[in-house]
């Protein structure tokens, strides 16, 4: 099948239409990538079989040189003629391998404990060595331009109106500590990933046949991967789901943050906004018939993609629920999980490259800010009032606002023109009467705040960079 000929769009034109994208990924979230896990999981078990004296070392030699060479052609081809996966794979391995080997592969295993444990090496692989690298590369360009933007004044905005004054810097560090939070997740459930070597109802059945303790044939087995057993070494022949759950959940819900992030900038690019936009490139084309269009296509396709991916987290949860010891009600459904995975990566990958190629419109910013400076001190002059004992603090500023618009006069004028208010005012710090002549000066500990998020999350990247 050539690429153009693929059925899903992740395929063709996200993972597959960027190849240095899809090389760093294609080891883990490929069919031939979990193949050669499996192939792994297999030359794992006969090892530890001979560790424990039931073969030869030399036969685990020879079954290790054989998995190097087992192919996902080769399974799928051997596949069409038995129709089972995993004993297609061992049927591969022991086509290549004496006769005195063969009886060892996949000798008290089931098919579980190779499809699950290869998962979980898969998984944790990829979240190491892909996914928790490019968060960490995606929050240290937040952090840069966090810093950069410390005290670039913004307007905030609640219900999309503009609130109270805020900055530009603050505004990303709020995603900064949201994404590294779930940074920290994701990594903890890849570490925490889980498999087993348990046999056809996970009760260790065959092994108890060789073995007083199973379970530590099992442990043995597993930390030949750098894997753990379940806690209690249970199962229901598949491993405890939730272990997968966790970081489904937790990646769903750190490519939530990014579509909301994506949203805000999105917004941000209206023309009407224009506080961010596109550095211009003039080879690049915004619209096939408006050759002035600049879009936010990079957040727009953030977006998009989290929607198509989303709701694969309820597929998960019902992958959950296995009848009895075991169904093949997830085998299918299970398999699209590494889709999940990839857009997740892909979309961490185009927002770097909208951060690189972003456009921070200052003077848009402050313009924007002005066309409300006189609403905004309103929430001042009630709290400062209010502090200093003015009774009805916040319905007699509403009755300056309504004089606002009754005379046309400013809201600084009318407070300080207040009989009312008067003997209240005299009580006001100077920082306090800067706050409500200046907007920027009623920006609270956005600058502080900012700097500090930044500082913490430099700290613990560095440490979970370091781990």
């Amino acid at each position: 099948m050539q690429l153009y000929e693929a059925v899903s769009p992740l395929d063709f034109r996200y993972y597959g239409g960027d190849e240095n994208f899809m090389n760093r990924l294609l080891p883990y979230v490929s069919e031939a990538g979990y193949v050669t896990y499996q192939a792994k999981v297999e030359a794992a078990l006969t090892r530890t079989l001979a560790n424990y004296g039931v073969c030869s070392l030399e036969i685990a030699d020879e079954v290790d040189q054989a998995v190097e060479q087992v192919t996902a052609d080769a399974v799928y081809e051997e596949q069409k003629r038995i129709r089972h996966n995993i004993r297609s794979l061992v049927n591969v391995i022991r086509s290549k391998i004496s006769p005195e080997a063969r009886p060892y592969v996949h000798l008290f295993a089931t098919s579980a404990d190779i499809l699950d444990t290869a998962t979980a090496l898969r998984f944790k692989a990829l979240i190491e060595n892909v996914i928790v690298p490019d968060m960490i590369e995606l929050l240290r360009q937040l952090i840069i331009l966090a810093r950069e933007h410390a005290e670039t004044p913004q307007i905030g905005r609640t219900h999309g109106q503009h609130a109270e004054p805020t900055t530009f810097g603050y505004a990303l560090a709020l995603y900064i500590s949201r994404l590294g939070t779930r940074l920290e997740k994701i990594h903890e459930a890849g570490q925490n990933l889980r498999g087993q070597f348990s046999g056809a109802v996970g009760a260790f059945n065959g092994l108890s046949l060789i073995h007083e303790n199973p379970e530590q044939i099992e442990a043995d087995f597993l930390a030949l991967l750098g894997l753990k057993p379940s806690d209690t070494h249970t199962s229901t022949q598949c491993v405890e789901p939730e272990f997968i759950s966790d970081v489904a959940y937790h990646v769903t819900a750190a490519y939530t943050i990014l579509a909301n992030f994506a949203d805000d900038m999105r917004h941000l690019y209206r023309t009407e906004i224009a506080e961010v936009g596109r550095k211009y490139n003039p080879k690049l084309v915004g619209s096939s018939t408006m050759p002035h269009k600049v879009n936010p296509e990079a957040y727009e396709n953030i977006k998009s993609l989290w929607k198509a991916f989303v709701p694969r987290m309820q597929t998960v949860f019902m992958d959950s629920i296995l009848e009895h010891q075991r169904d093949l009600t997830n085998s299918a459904s299970s398999r699209f999980l590494t889709e999940l995975l990839t857009a997740f990566d892909y979309s961490i990958y185009r927002l770097r490259r909208a951060l690189d190629e972003m456009d921070v419109k200052i003077e848009n910013m402050q313009r924007n800010l002005d066309m409300s400076a006189e609403d905004t001190i309103a929430e001042p002059i009630y709290l400062l009032m209010a502090y200093y004992g003015f009774p009805d603090a916040y319905d007699h500023t509403r009755k300056l606002i309504a004089q606002v618009h009754q005379t046309g006069k400013s809201l600084t004028t009318l407070l300080w023109e207040d009989e009312t208010f008067q003997p209240f005012l005299e009580k006001l710090t100077e920082p306090q009467r800067e706050a409500l002549r200046t907007p920027m000066n009623y920006i609270g500990a956005a600058v502080r705040r900012t700097q500090a998020t930044c500082d913490e999350w430099e700290s613990r990247i560095e440490n979970l960079y370091n781990t």
